[in-house]
């Protein structure tokens, strides 16, 4: 909620409280914010403020927002001047929404400037997923495609890196070399991993070796090591 009101990215129409809820510094902020912003809030029973929300177990505050804008890929692959060159997630058919919003949040930490999602046999922004994401959504352009395959090779014809995890690829993370450059970072579904389609698009498959005895990892903790290592060495090389 308190990212939704700093981010700015979309109109606020209310916000909704519980009236039983504890004083908290988080809560002060979300008043102040919303005053800021000349957003409505109201005070409701936590009855009727539940029946209201979209998630379970809502923790006692809702906003009532437009939806969130939705980025096109064309303006996620440009290089802006004054800022890092972009630093792209796509991922290839996750579907747990949990998982979406862990790896959202992961991202935005991680300095990630844009998220890419296939229309179709994905998970998109949910409730659900904007709890998990902690507010990352706010601050996440996100591009919905048709075809995840046609999006890399979008995005190799506009200068990215396109480097693929999954547990069969050729090298280390922590042997990807990258320099500065544009990055995008695919991740598959787990089981699954990467599509064949999308394993061909890769310039790259990178694996993230394991020293005990699970097989593999959950896609938001394989995201999470992925997305950072990636940061780590955008950050010590020249651009």
């Amino acid at each position: 909620m308190r990212e939704l009101l700093l981010a700015g990215r979309r109109r606020v129409h209310e916000v909704i409280l519980a009236t039983d809820l504890d004083r908290a510094p988080v809560l002060d902020d979300i008043r102040q914010l919303a005053a800021e912003a000349r957003v409505p809030v109201r005070e409701v029973s936590r009855n009727r403020l539940d029946g209201q929300a979209r998630t379970e177990a809502p923790q006692g505050v809702v906003a009532r927002a437009v939806a969130l804008p939705e980025a096109d890929l064309d303006d996620l692959v440009v290089a802006h001047q004054g800022r890092p060159a972009p630093f792209l997630l796509a991922l290839d058919g996750v579907t747990d929404p949990g998982n979406l919003g862990a790896l959202l949040r992961t991202a935005e930490g991680a300095g990630v400037t844009g998220i890419v999602l296939p229309r179709h046999r994905s998970v998109h922004v949910t409730p659900a997923v904007t709890k998990a994401a902690a507010g990352a959504v706010e601050h996440l352009p996100m591009a919905l495609v048709g075809g995840l395959p046609a999006a890399l090779t979008r995005m190799s014809r506009a200068g990215l890196w396109v480097v693929g995890f999954d547990e069969g690829g050729d090298r280390p993370v922590w042997e990807v070399d990258l320099g500065g450059e544009a990055v995008a970072v695919v991740l598959g579904a787990e089981g699954r991993g990467l599509g064949r389609l999308t394993r061909q698009r890769c310039d790259q498959v990178a694996a993230i070796p394991l020293r005990g005895w699970l097989p593999s990892l959950n896609v938001a903790a394989a995201g999470a090591v992925a997305c950072f290592e990636i940061a780590r060495r955008r950050a010590v090389s020249p651009a």
